[in-house]
């Protein structure tokens, strides 16, 4: 239950106080009441109100000076304001109110009516925003709690997948059938695939609920990261064409297995994505002092809608029919991890009808 809307009052004469409460007053509403602008100010700093009515005529401080002493704080900056005044329809003290913050003039005799339906829509409004604040905090915790869920299964996943690669892996070594062997294979092709998703849930788990992907630094050369994980995708896909480059010193300090991650998911999207005739190049330039560009290209163009959410999580409803053959993070979890080592990736596609993805990495990034 949403709590009750608060209203400041303020003026120096109690019989006035009485009267507004009584106009205003309501079973949702919470009526503040202060004699003076410091025994208002007192009162804001103990609570949030949705509307105040400032008496424009108060000794030591008038109501134009508590607005801009209101005004000046952050936690009472877009309160709204309604001066009430006994005083004549002046232009010039029209546009001081306006100045110091007013959203609205009303003149004594106050009309009841129209009173309440201007406090009635400041209301509708403040109820509204806490309507809205409340479902976002509830809403932000679903997805924490969901996120921690699906870390946890992916975490707990890992153990019986295991279990099913090994009995798969020993099938394969103890059987003569054919078919048995076949099963087997297949078992471990879609065994290792599940394993690559798991994998991904746990780093978007820990890139969201761990403020970012952690990485260990060490020593390494890229071009070792890079030659391994051309020859992994080359083995798994024969037929296609890896093209790679290699210019200047390619060492630094980085997570060697995250970096290799890297490497690994732009290549497999070139090769998934990318133009099926077409070979892919991967090209490593360490010329600079201070960063290595690791760049992978393939023929073909990415739709110039899709550009913006490439690096979103779960894109798996913006690509083509048939490539959905993971959860849509590789791209994601690139970010993650370049942005990890304080580096940057891009994309660059449709020159030449030519895709790129250029990842600069500085050498240390401690």
């Amino acid at each position: 239950m949403l709590p009750r809307i608060k209203c400041l009052l303020v003026d120096d004469l109690e019989e006035n106080l009485l009267a507004l409460s009584a106009l205003l007053q309501r079973d949702d509403v919470e009526l503040l009441t202060a004699r003076s602008g410091p025994e208002a100010l007192e009162l804001l700093l103990l609570h949030d109100v949705a509307l105040a009515f400032l008496d424009v005529q108060m000794p030591d401080m008038d109501g134009f000076e508590l607005a801009e002493l209101m005004r000046g704080s952050e936690r009472t900056r877009h309160v709204p304001l309604i001066f009430v005044t006994a005083g004549a329809r002046e232009r010039q003290r029209v546009f001081k109110g306006y100045e110091s913050g007013a959203v609205d003039f009303i003149y004594k005799p106050i009309e009841p009516h129209i009173l309440k339906n201007k406090a009635d829509v400041f209301f509708q409004l403040y109820r509204q925003r806490q309507q809205l604040a409340h479902e976002l905090q509830d809403r932000t915790e679903t997805l924490r709690l969901n996120e921690m869920f699906s870390a946890l299964l992916a975490h707990d996943l890992r153990n019986p997948l295991s279990a099913i690669l090994a009995s798969a892996h020993l099938l394969r070594r103890r059987s003569d059938d054919p078919h048995a062997h076949e099963a087997a294979a297949r078992i471990v092709s879609s065994g290792r695939r599940m394993g690559r998703m798991i994998e991904d849930m746990l780093d978007l788990a820990r890139a969201r609920l761990a403020g970012g992907i952690i990485v260990k630094r060490e020593p390494g050369d890229l071009r070792t990261l890079v030659d391994r994980v051309i020859r992994e995708h080359q083995a798994a896909s024969p037929e296609r064409s890896i093209e790679s480059a290699y210019a200047g010193d390619l060492s630094g300090h980085w997570d060697a297995e995250r970096i290799a991650q890297v490497a690994s998911n732009l290549i497999g999207n070139a090769l998934k994505h990318g133009d099926a005739s077409g070979s892919v190049s991967v090209h490593v330039d360490g010329a600079a002092d201070e960063s290595i560009v690791l760049s992978v290209s393939n023929s073909g163009t990415i739709a110039p809608e899709l550009r913006d959410h490439l690096f979103d999580p779960f894109r798996s409803g913006l690509r083509p029919p048939g490539r959905n053959e993971g959860l849509g993070l590789g791209l994601y979890i690139v970010y993650q991890i370049v942005k990890a080592h304080r580096g940057t990736v891009s994309v660059d596609s449709g020159r030449d009808n030519v895709t790129v993805f250029r990842v600069d990495m500085p050498r240390r990034s401690d």
